[in-house]
């Protein structure tokens, strides 16, 4: 299944997953740590009142802080977090993963050293042929993000939650190395 119907198909719980997961690997663009976000990872379980989840996000970007960004992809994740719904509700949470998705395939490719000529919803419907690595490799978390959600509920968080910060340290990797290349 696509990426864009795993989307469609989500419910609320696996669409604000998604958005949270495609924010947590871009992390390292925005200076957090790795637990910044881990409150609202928590907020996603069962046991956890969506209704918190609106102050739990205000205190993540206070903590975040506003920052400048002359880098494209340090842009596009301010725009992430900036974006974040703080009502938890199916509709809002499915615009906002959807484009957190966008956001961080585009990241990704802006940091990949490959060149790749096809539109990313060509990418997002599945025709995956040629597209380079590190951006695949995103697309790959997306998509067992939603369908590890899909199919265990909350107890797929820690899963998604691991997949996620799998990306995170591919992303701290690129990042770093790009820092480098820079002085």
């Amino acid at each position: 299944m696509s990426l864009v119907d795993l989307i469609a198909q989500a419910d609320e719980r696996g669409l604000a997953a998604s958005g949270l997961a495609c924010l947590d690997r871009c992390v390292p663009l925005l200076g957090g740590d790795d637990e910044i976000l881990r409150p609202l990872w928590g907020n996603l379980t069962e046991a956890s009142d969506a209704a918190d989840w609106g102050g739990i996000l205000e205190q993540t970007r206070a903590k975040l802080g506003e920052g400048h960004a002359d880098d494209e992809a340090v842009l596009l994740a301010r725009r992430m977090l900036a974006a974040a719904p703080a009502e938890r509700t199916a509709a809002r949470m499915r615009v906002w993963a959807d484009a957190c998705s966008v956001a961080s395939l585009r990241i990704h490719r802006l940091l990949d050293t490959a060149d790749d000529p096809a539109t990313l919803d060509s990418r997002r419907a599945g025709r995956t042929q040629d597209m380079p690595p590190l951006a695949a490799a995103e697309l790959r978390r997306q998509i067992t993000v939603l369908e590890v959600l899909a199919g265990h509920g909350a107890g797929g968080l820690r899963r998604a939650l691991e997949v996620s910060v799998e990306g995170r340290r591919v992303l701290r990797a690129v990042v770093s190395r790009r820092a480098r290349g820079r002085k």
